[in-house]
C-alpha cells in the first residue's frame, strides 16, 4: 500500500457508514442483506450503523455495531423526515436505492440498480413515474457524492437518461450466495418440487411479472411447444405480483395452457436452490434488467440459462447461456426445444455456468462496497 493510500485508510478508519436497510425484501433486500452481511468481515475499522423497519430489527442486530428502528414506509414524506433525524450523526450515508432524504446533509452514496421506471415505455409515461421516479432519480443522481450500480448496462442507462458523469459511477456485480450450489440430494430437491404442486420436469422462471419481464413471451413459446407436441415439461413460474398475474393467468387460458404452467407465489429462501437444481432449464426473457440474479443462481447450481439477448443479461451470463430473439417467441421455442433435446449441450452450459458463477461472490461485492466508502470517508 502507498503512503498516500495508508493515510486514506487511516484517515477513514472509526468513521461510521449509515445504511438505509428498510427494505431487505426483493432484489434489492438480497443486495442490502448481503452488504450488511459482509460489512463486519471487511469493515477494517469503519462501524456500521443501519437503519431499519422494527420487524428486522433483531436480525439486523447481528451485522451492525447500531441499529436504529424507523417504521416510516417507502416513498413517503414520513421517511423525508426520519431518516435524515437517524443519519445525523454518520460520516457517510448509503442509500441503496433512488428514495434519498432530501434533507440530509452531509455525504451521500446512493445505489441505482437500473432506470427502468423511466427508460422502459410500459412505465416511463404513467403517473407514479412522471410524479416521483423521474424527479427524485433526477434529484438522487445529482445529489449524491457517488453512485454505484450493478452493471455497465445499468450504468451506460444511468449516464445517458439522467446526465450523470461516467466517472461518477462505479460498477459492482452482484454476487451468489453458498447456498446455491449443485450438490443438493436429487430425491430431496423432487420432493421439495412435489410440495410445491410440480408433477413433471419443469422450466423455471423466477422473478415478479411486470411488462418488461417479457413472460408473456415465454408463455406463447411454451403453447407453441405444446400445439407441437415438442415439450412435455410444466413452466414453472416463482414469483408473485398482485397487480400483473391475473394478466398472465388469463393469458395462459387464452393460449390453452392453463395446465401446464405451474404459478408459485412464494418459495422460501432455503428452498429456491433445490428448486433452481430440479429444473432443466431455468429461461430469463426480460426486455430490461439491471442485473439478473436469477442467472447466476441457477448457474451456481449447475442449471442451464436460455436468455434475452437483451440489457445486462449478456454481460452476466457471458458465453455460459444460450440467447435468443428478445421478442421473437419462435426463436425462444427452437432454443428451448433444441436445449431439451441435447444433453450433451446442456451439459457443456451446465459446466460454464458453474464457472461463470464463481466470478460473482458476495465477499467481492462488499469488499468494493467498502473501498468506495474508505475513497469518500477520506476526503471528508
Amino acid at each position: 500500500m502507498s503512503r498516500r493510500g495508508k493515510f486514506d485508510w487511516l484517515a477513514a478508519m472509526s468513521k461510521t457508514v449509515t445504511i438505509d436497510a428498510r427494505w431487505l425484501i426483493g432484489g434489492i433486500g438480497t443486495y442490502t442483506k448481503n452488504l450488511l452481511q459482509g460489512f463486519g468481515h471487511n469493515a477494517n475499522g469503519l462501524e456500521l450503523h443501519a437503519i431499519v423497519r422494527g420487524e428486522d430489527e433483531l436480525r439486523v442486530r447481528d451485522w451492525c455495531s447500531r441499529v436504529t428502528v424507523v417504521n416510516a414506509p417507502i416513498y413517503t414524506l414520513w421517511e423525508q423526515l426520519l431518516v435524515p433525524r437517524a443519519a445525523k450523526e454518520c460520516n457517510l450515508l448509503h442509500v441503496p436505492h433512488y428514495n434519498v432524504p432530501v434533507l440530509h446533509r452531509g455525504p451521500l452514496i446512493v445505489s441505482i440498480m437500473d432506470v427502468i421506471h423511466i427508460s422502459c415505455a410500459p412505465y416511463r409515461h404513467n403517473v407514479r413515474s412522471c410524479l416521483y421516479a423521474r424527479p427524485m432519480l433526477n434529484f438522487a443522481a445529482r445529489k449524491a457524492d457517488h453512485i454505484i450500480t450493478v452493471s455497465n448496462y445499468s450504468k451506460a442507462q444511468i449516464v445517458e437518461a439522467l446526465g450523470i458523469p461516467a466517472s461518477k459511477i462505479t460498477v459492482i456485480h452482484c454476487g451468489v450466495g453458498a447456498e446455491f450450489h449443485p450438490g443438493y440430494d436429487k430425491q430431496e430437491c423432487k420432493s421439495v418440487a412435489a410440495g410445491l404442486g410440480i408433477s413433471r420436469p419443469y422450466l423455471l422462471y423466477v422473478g415478479n411479472l411486470k411488462p418488461h419481464k417479457n413472460v408473456s413471451t415465454l408463455l406463447r413459446a411454451v403453447a407453441q411447444l405444446h400445439q407441437r407436441k415438442k415439450l412435455s415439461h410444466e413452466l414453472v413460474i416463482v414469483g408473485d405480483d398482485a397487480r400483473w398475474k391475473r394478466t398472465m393467468v388469463d393469458e395462459c387460458l387464452r393460449l390453452g395452457i392453463a395446465d401446464q404452467v405451474v404459478f408459485v407465489p412464494y418459495v422460501a429462501q432455503a428452498l429456491l436452490p433445490k428448486i433452481y437444481a430440479t429444473a432443466d432449464l431455468l429461461v430469463m426473457p426480460s426486455t430490461a434488467e439491471g442485473f439478473g440474479l436469477p442467472i447466476v443462481e441457477a448457474m451456481a447450481c449447475g442449471t442451464p440459462v436460455v436468455c434475452s439477448q437483451a440489457a445486462s443479461l449478456p454481460e452476466v451470463a457471458g458465453d455460459a447461456a444460450v440467447y435468443f430473439d428478445t421478442d421473437d417467441a419462435s426463436d425462444l421455442a427452437e432454443t428451448i426445444e433444441w436445449l431439451v433435446h441435447s444433453g450433451d449441450l446442456r451439459e457443456s452450459l451446465r459446466d460454464k455456468g458453474l464457472h461463470r458463477a464463481k466470478q460473482f461472490t458476495w465477499q467481492e461485492f462488499t469488499r468494493k462496497h467498502i473501498e468506495v466508502y474508505y475513497r469518500f470517508l477520506a476526503q471528508n
